[in-house]
């Protein structure tokens, strides 16, 4: 375990080495191509074997990671907004499969389209797939999510989305690492025909997502990333979502904000304490880089 000076793509890298990933797929695409880079120029990935590919289109790596997915292993597929429209019909139907190894789809959405040709919010599409989202505020948690995101696709057997933006991608940050996880081993899943999306086979796999749903929700309640952050003057009330939060405390030197904050990281949206902070508060202040998510749910 080391501090590190990184660049916000260059800890979700280092997160995900350290979490036990065994393969990277990735179509290059700024602001999300130092992921990639990173684990291919790392000493630690290199003896780990961990496998790390440039593939044809977003596609074709989101397959390729779902292939190691469901052989047992961790993996992580790699691309910016724009190209999360190319890899959606695998994106949307590995939400139905399922996984088996953790899987993280990490995407670099990049919000005033500094390299980009339109601008998109990727949190939607993670809501439209009814999967778990994280949302880093800053470089630790990024590296953080990307560490803990192979457990929590384990735990309910569905892909993560890693959603961050081009100005935490191309910062820098101190990040202190964790103690390197094991890999997993080659398992056999329990049902392969999970993997087999016929159609009376996929209204069995979506019950199951519908089902999940309620369970997904609770995590997200208690999740140690949607923080209720309580202040004195109930005028206004702050609802900040990933590295928006950060943009708030840039405007208090001494982190000494008056009014309550609802600190957001992962979604579904935790409506308990939306509630709350709407309840005890006279008007709210929602911010958001990106599309309005919270504002229209």
């Amino acid at each position: 375990m080391q501090k590190l000076l990184l660049l916000g793509a260059e800890a979700v890298a280092q997160g995900a080495i350290d979490g036990g990933m065994s393969g990277i797929y990735a179509y290059p695409g700024t602001p999300s191509t130092e992921i990639t880079e990173y684990v291919q120029n790392s000493k630690a990935a290199d003896e780990r074997k961990i496998h790390s590919q440039w593939s044809a289109n977003e596609k074709t790596a989101m397959e390729a990671a779902l292939g190691m997915s469901y052989a047992g292993k961790r993996a992580m597929v790699c691309m910016k907004h724009v190209g999360l429209n190319v890899a959606a019909d695998a994106f949307i139907n590995s939400a139905i499969t399922g996984v088996n190894g953790g899987l993280i789809v990490t995407v670099a959405d990049d919000p005033s389209m500094h390299s980009s040709q339109n601008e998109q919010d990727s949190r939607f599409f993670g809501k439209f797939a009814m999967i778990p989202i994280l949302e880093p505020s800053n470089q630790q948690e990024a590296y953080d999510m990307a560490y803990e995101g192979f457990m929590l696709s384990e735990k309910f057997k569905l892909p993560v989305l890693l959603r961050f933006t081009t100005r935490l991608s191309h910062s820098r940050a101190g990040v202190q690492t964790k103690e390197i996880k094991e890999q997993n081993p080659l398992t056999y899943p329990e049902d392969p025909i999970q993997f087999v999306l016929l159609p009376s086979n996929a209204r069995k796999r979506f019950k199951g997502l519908l089902a999940a749903q309620d369970s997904i929700e609770v995590d997200s309640e208690k999740s140690k990333h949607n923080v209720y952050l309580d202040g004195n003057d109930k005028s206004l009330g702050i609802i900040a979502c990933g590295i928006a939060y950060n943009y708030l405390t840039e405007n208090y030197p001494d982190r000494n904000c008056r009014y309550p904050i609802l600190k957001l990281g992962q979604y579904p949206l935790p409506y308990s304490k939306v509630e709350k902070i709407v309840h005890e508060c006279e008007k709210v202040l929602v911010l958001e880089d990106g599309y309005p998510l919270l504002k229209n749910s």
